[in-house]
């Protein structure tokens, strides 16, 4: 009985002791820190993304890689059209045969350069042999008519002739001085000589200097005095024509500048005109005709250029990059930024930085830097910038 009693007072011990080990643990095992927290904070590194990467100089050469620096330009949120140049109507001349006739001789192509008061063409015609034949005719009743005037002046002063006599000759004498005059001018209109030997043929001669911008003669040809044979354009000063949306004329006023840009320039090229001329009527394209003077002029532009403009109504001085600088990437504008100086093996570290884009135009967009990145210190990714983008991408592609 004492063995069996003595074994229960144990095992009441043993029990007691158990109940109070778990009960001294349980605060222990609250403040450790859950398992899945500390794996869910090492996924969150890993997928930290890159956002520098590092060239050698040949790979530099390779991408393409030119550095720049942002740059205070004019931009502005206009109205953006397209259009062409033109000369004005003063530049633009049309030239024609005056009595027509047969092209007897052209050399010139169109585009030829020519001069004021060169021969464009010779035009054969037998009637021009009427004209100078009534211009010597007129001229010699001329001469008696002024003979016959005199004389009867003399007499009529003497009052030996009626006065009738000396009105009659006087008033003939006037009306032959002005046939001879009108014949005159009508031959030198028509290139034929006043006076001297008679002739069949007549140049044409250009009113201005140029180049031809359009060539209807060839040799045999018949022509009459409606035929334009030559267009002449100076393209010493030529006009922006542009056609603006109807409902954009509302905003357009004379003097608003006007940047346009040509087929070939290079990126960046930048040309000015000024608004002069606003048209009244809108066309069947529903378009509104409006004129710029040129304001540096060129006489190597050609008229009838396709231009595309943008018309400011409103600009200002902003901070820009060339369009090449930036990238897009997860709906996001980035640029790469130079970081620090190349290592002794000309290696160079570019890093990309998130930035705020606004109004584009030439080729440049306004840009923000984020807070830190000084605009005058920064050398900026100019050219390659989508080269660097493939390389980082594809090196966080590989880990």
């Amino acid at each position: 009985m004492k063995n069996i009693a003595f074994l229960a007072l144990f095992s009441l011990a043993l029990a007691s002791c158990g109940t109070d080990k778990k009960e001294g643990a349980a605060p222990q095992a609250s403040t450790e820190a859950p398992a899945g927290a500390a794996v869910e904070g090492a996924e969150e590194t890993a997928e930290a993304e890159p956002t520098e990467t590092t060239l050698s100089p040949e790979e530099q050469r390779t991408a393409g890689i030119r550095l720049g620096k942002v740059q205070d330009r004019v931009l502005s949120g206009g109205i953006k059209v397209n259009g062409t140049l033109d000369a004005p109507p003063e530049n633009a001349v049309t030239v024609s045969a005056l009595l027509g006739g047969i092209v007897e001789r052209t050399t010139l192509l169109q585009g030829s350069q020519v001069r004021a008061g060169q021969v464009l063409a010779t035009i054969r015609n037998p009637e021009f042999l009427d004209l100078q034949q009534k211009y010597l005719e007129t001229s010699s009743q001329l001469e008696y008519a002024r003979s016959e005037y005199a004389r009867q002046e003399e007499l009529y002063r003497q009052e030996v002739a009626p006065q009738k006599n000396y009105q009659r000759a006087r008033a003939e004498y006037r009306a032959l001085q002005a046939q001879v005059a009108a014949q005159a001018a009508r031959l030198r209109l028509a290139g034929l000589p006043v006076g001297g030997k008679l002739t069949t043929t007549a140049p044409v001669k250009a009113p201005r200097g140029g180049f031809l911008k359009t060539v209807n003669a060839s040799a045999g040809q018949s022509v009459t005095a409606t035929d334009v044979l030559f267009e002449i354009i100076d393209p010493g000063h030529l006009d922006v024509v542009l056609n603006v949306f109807e409902k954009d004329a509302p905003q357009l006023r004379n003097g608003q500048v006007v940047r346009y840009t040509l087929a070939n320039d290079s990126a960046g090229a930048d040309h000015q005109a000024k608004i002069y001329l606003i048209g009244r009527t809108v066309g069947e394209d529903r378009t509104v005709r409006v004129y710029a003077h040129l304001r540096h002029e060129d006489a190597s532009r050609l008229p009838g250029t396709y231009v595309r403009a943008v018309i400011e109504t409103n600009s200002a001085t902003v901070p820009a990059l060339p369009d090449k600088a930036l990238v897009q990437f997860g709906g996001k504008d980035y640029i790469f930024v130079a970081a620090g100086k190349p290592t002794a093996k000309g290696e160079t570290s570019y890093r990309m930085v998130a930035v705020e884009t606004g109004v584009s135009e030439n080729g440049y967009t306004q840009v923000t830097l984020p807070e830190g990145e000084t605009a005058a210190s920064a050398a900026i990714v100019t050219e390659g910038a989508y080269s660097l983008l493939a390389k980082l991408k594809n090196a966080e592609e590989e880990e």
